[in-house]
């Protein structure tokens, strides 16, 4: 393996551990589970924006791979893990769909998105190209997971999978500023104050963090 296939090759396997940790979080249905999952697509969006930043003699993108590895590997799924047992919420939910139902139409989202991506960027470097196709995979299982996934909890987490795979595809694209990406995860930041926000105020009006409950409370369920 030579030098300059080093770069594509280190790259295309932390983008392809992301996809992974995706398929993880969406299989998974321990909520325990599904925190460490996140805690470690984290600490692969670190290694993967420090390792672009190397690739791409962009010294900002070292400053985004500490912001991830802090933020996103420790301390959201720390916190997390602080309102599971202190409000002794549930630990195992029920899905919308079928985990194999799930994981299918998440191995169809993936084709799609490289269906997307591949041919509308045929004027870019390769690297980018791939780069792109995966980091809109995690962007697209992420959101099929707060869509199949009833818990509140759950949900927070496959908004923040989703927000990897955006700030996957910002460090792969040379030359974007970093101010973009920060941005992009403040308010990833702020959401995730909402979600726990809700998730509180929903344990204390319904005892549990289910959202089909809202479907009861509107009379909307049989």
């Amino acid at each position: 393996m030579t030098f300059g296939q080093l770069p594509y090759d280190v790259a295309h396997v932390l983008g392809g551990i992301m996809l992974l940790i995706s398929f993880t979080l969406l299989y998974q249905r321990r909520v325990a589970a599904v925190i460490n999952a996140l805690a470690m697509q984290g600490a692969v969006l670190a290694a993967a924006a420090a390792w672009q930043g190397f690739v791409q003699g962009a010294p900002q993108l070292y400053l985004t791979a500490l912001i991830a590895l802090v933020a996103k590997g420790v301390l959201i799924p720390l916190a997390l893990r602080i309102l599971v047992r202190r409000f002794n919420l549930d630990r195992t939910v029920e899905v919308a769909l079928g985990i194999g139902v799930s994981m299918i139409a998440g191995v169809a989202l993936v084709a799609l998105a490289i269906l997307v991506v591949l041919p509308t960027t045929g004027s870019a470097k390769a690297l980018t190209r791939e780069d792109l196709a995966l980091a809109l995979s995690v962007v697209l299982l992420g959101m099929l997971m707060m869509i199949t996934r009833r818990n509140a909890i759950l949900q927070v987490a496959g908004l923040m999978s989703a927000e990897n795979g955006l700030i996957l595809a910002a460090v792969g694209v040379t030359g974007m500023p970093l101010v973009v990406e920060l941005s992009t995860a403040a308010l990833v930041m702020v959401v995730l104050v909402v979600g726990a926000i809700f998730v509180l105020m929903m344990r204390g009006q319904f005892e549990s963090t289910d959202t089909e409950l809202f479907e009861q409370h509107r009379g909307e369920a049989d």
